[in-house]
């Protein structure tokens, strides 16, 4: 039939979910009458594509069931403008032609061979018989051969319609290229997945046959699984397990006889017997239970916190006096458990204090003090109970928990284990691991301690535990409550130079290698560092400090620009160190009235903060910045309020309320600060600013305060102190309910300082501000 000229308004045949391309040629059951062009256009829940194909009708046929249809052939593209219904109510619509124009740049040719080379991969793939690269070579044009993608089965509607509407030829190449890419990866991971599934089953197949021919060369040789078997007897045997383990390894070891070595469960069941003959059930360390022993070996490892060392030192001889008169009591004895003779051999140590203060250290002294095995475990940041009680053994790589662990690496079943940074324990869907340690550290209940993954009893009772912490306040309660707190308050100076001529001087001069007759320093250039460049409670940045001052000498000597010995002095510091990192501001920052010292306890130790309160015009409200806590911002209104209350007795006009706002700011604001101590410091703070007085710049205060003007008692005094008097301040004001707590701070400090208990606000201000200025009168 020769081609007739394409009418300019045309039949629309809808196809539902379904894309026909010029040179497709379809088959479908739809009446065209006498039409010899219809427009066939893609629809898809009632929305039409924008571009259709324009179809030659080549015949009209009669389908099954007497349904009259017709064979169709795409001849172009056209794009389907306005429709209008024709006298027998159907629908046409106005079409343009769109024509391929394919460009003469390399581009286009290079993407049709790129096309002809997937294409060919892809065939590859899925294993053409020639039929369908024949097809494909026989397409010459560029157009033609981008729409051949639309009869791929793996391109879903949307695409086929998306490339049907991309009139551009080399724009419909790349798409052409993009959407047959994607479909060859899928064909290659299909394929690869495919092998992989074959390759494993002949593995299984090989290794079957494998196994097949071992066994029947082991029978040749008399040497079958029973050797296997044997050695775990043995192991069994002279591991000295309790009776009920040892029939729990005897059952086990049982069922993998009656298993075989070959059986999937056989590595299951080998992997749980290596844990219970791994598990020193039989093995204890010679304990040393010598006050005087233990004293000198924490006297060698660390100086100053004699108060930590009288504990540690008490504990020892209780447990001793316990043994030499046979009063140690078993855990494993009901009639004795809870008594209170038992309280403190079960004592839990917990030691809570800043980092860098020795917590973890005199946890290893007291091992060697005591003559045992030392092991630390670290508890920050784990949020899973199995951590502690292990995973059951229905599930794969299943293994004991760190208690289990721990025993197995000391190889002993009285080890000292450090439960560090025990404040740091989370918890999340997985189960809470401080509820496990419940059992753990109370000493009623962890000689019968049961492990997930070995499913029988392990006594702990043995163990020596040790806590660490930086803070109490996120220890769960219930947990606080079984252990017994030893406080790390911190260093003062001189300890701190001690600490660092006699342990961190040298172990810092043996790392950047050099000896001992090579630098010296004096006590004076060590107090120097320690009060100019670090302000901690630890000595972690005193060790760090002192080693980039040995690196610095170190390198004088080795370039040959300084001969030993050197003496490290002042010039040698600040060349190594810079300027002077901490400064003593407290005169600096309170010469001005509004400003107060206040002294407080961080995750670090204690430290010095300053209130600083100003007024201005205003509606009477208060601001308040630097990151307060709820508690702090309670704090502050309590302070406006009583001396709004209390205006005239502090000689304050109580007209200077009005038409003003007060606002209290508490550097550095980037830190998070919470807690009630600071109560005083913004009442005398305020007090100083409405009064005009200035705070004596000696003078640092804490206490909580009400708004009957009652200074109540704080925490962490000593911390406090240490921290005033590392600041340079001389006086401390402090809540008279802790009057006794002063005896916790060094008797050094104590005579370098002046100590004002205070019962109300009127003894603090009393204390901390200037006196007024007398009146003259002419």
């Amino acid at each position: 039939m020769p081609d007739l000229p394409i009418p300019t308004t045309l039949l629309l045949v809808p196809l539902e979910d379904t894309v026909v391309f010029p040179t497709m040629n379809v088959t479908l059951p739809v009446d065209v009458g006498d039409e010899e062009r219809v427009l066939l256009v893609p629809r898809h829940e009632g929305s039409f594509a924008s571009v259709g194909t324009i179809a030659r009708v080549s015949e009209r046929i009669r389908l099954p069931g007497g349904v009259r249809g017709a064979q169709l052939e795409g001849v172009a593209r056209g794009i389907a403008g306005a429709a209008h219904t024709d006298s027998r109510g159907r629908l046409r619509v106005e079409i343009t032609e769109a024509v391929d124009e394919v460009p003469v740049d390399g581009r286009t040719r290079t993407l049709e061979r790129e096309l002809r080379a997937v294409y060919d991969e892809i065939l590859e793939q899925r294993g053409d018989d020639g039929r369908v690269a024949q097809f494909l070579r026989a397409i010459t044009e560029p157009g033609s051969l981008a729409d051949a993608s639309g009869y791929s089965p793996d391109l879903d509607f949307n695409d086929r319609v998306k490339l049907l509407e991309t009139i551009d030829v080399t724009e419909r190449l790349e798409l052409a290229v993009s959407l047959q890419r994607d479909r060859l990866a899928q064909l290659q991971v299909r394929r690869r997945i495919r092998e992989d599934v074959e390759s494993g089953a002949q593995k299984q197949q090989r290794d079957y046959f494998l196994r097949q021919q071992m066994e029947s060369i082991r029978k040749e040789l008399g040497e079958d699984d029973g050797s296997v078997f044997e050695d775990y007897r043995t192991k069994i045997a002279e591991a000295g397990m309790p009776e009920a383990v040892r029939e729990q390894a005897d059952r086990e070891l049982a069922r993998l006889e009656r298993a075989g070595e070959q059986s999937g469960e056989a590595q299951t069941i080998r992997t749980y017997l290596d844990w219970l003959v791994a598990v020193p059930w039989s093995e204890r360390s010679e304990e040393t239970l010598d006050p005087t022993h233990t004293r000198e070996v924490l006297d060698a490892d660390h100086a100053g916190l004699d108060d930590v060392k009288d504990r540690i030192v008490e504990y020892v001889a209780v447990r001793k006096l316990r043994e030499d008169r046979g009063m140690g009591v078993s855990a494993s004895d009901p009639r004795k458990l809870g008594s209170p003779t038992t309280s403190h051999a079960g004592a839990i140590l917990t030691l809570i204090g800043p980092p860098g203060t020795g917590k973890t250290s005199i946890g290893e002294s007291i091992a060697r003090a005591m003559g045992r095995e030392f092991v630390r475990m670290s508890l920050g940041g784990i949020r899973d109970e199995a951590e502690i009680r292990g995973h059951r053994r229905t599930y794969i790589g299943a293994l004991p928990g760190r208690l289990v662990r721990a025993l197995r690496d000391a190889g002993t079943m009285n080890p000292v284990i450090l439960l560090d940074e025990v404040d740091k324990v989370g918890a999340d869907w997985r189960g809470d691991p401080s509820a496990a340690l419940l059992e753990v550290l109370d000493p009623a209940q962890n000689g019968t301690f049961r492990d997930h993954y070995l499913d029988v009893e392990v006594d702990l009772s043995q163990v020596v535990f040790i806590a660490t912490a930086n803070s109490a306040e996120t220890i769960p309660g219930p947990l606080l409550d079984r252990m017994e707190v030893i406080r790390f308050d911190g260093y003062t100076v001189a300890e701190k130079t001690a600490i660092a001529r006699d342990y961190l001087w040298a172990r810092q001069r043996e790392r950047n290698g050099l000896r001992e007759d090579e630098v010296t320093v004096s006590d004076e250039v060590l107090e120097l560092i320690v009060r100019e460049y670090t302000r901690e409670a630890g000595v972690r940045q005193l060790e760090r400090e002192l080693g980039t001052v040995l690196r610095k000498t170190a390198t004088r000597i080795a370039s040959g620009k300084a001969q030993a010995p050197v003496a490290v002095d002042l010039d040698l510091v600040r060349d190594a160190l810079g300027r002077q990192k901490v400064f003593q501001e407290a005169a600096i920052r309170t010469a001005v009235p509004g400003v107060a010292t206040g002294l407080a306890v961080t995750g670090v130790g204690g430290d010095v903060l300053f209130v600083e309160a100003t007024s201005m015009d205003g509606k009477g409200s208060l601001i308040l910045t630097g990151q307060l806590g709820d508690v702090m911002k309670e704090s502050a209104r309590i302070a406006l309020s009583y001396i709004r209350g209390h205006a005239v007795e502090l000689g304050i006009d109580p007209h200077a309320f009005e038409d003003r706002e007060f606002h209290v700011h508490v550097p550095a604001g980037a830190i998070p600060k919470d807690g009630p101590s600071a109560g005083v410091t913004m009442i005398t703070a305020l007090t100083s600013l409405l009064t005009g007085r200035p705070v004596r710049h000696t003078v640092g205060m804490t206490g909580e305060v009400t708004l009957q003007g009652r200074v109540l008692p704080i925490g962490g005094l000593k911390q406090k102190v240490l921290a005033a008097h590392a600041a340079g301040l001389t006086d401390v004001v402090l809540p008279e309910r802790n009057r006794q707590d002063l005896d916790d701070v060094p008797a050094d400090v104590r005579e370098q300082m002046t100590f004002h208990p205070a019962m109300s606000i009127d003894e603090v201000l009393e204390v901390a501000l200037e006196p007024a200025p007398v009146a003259h009168h002419a």
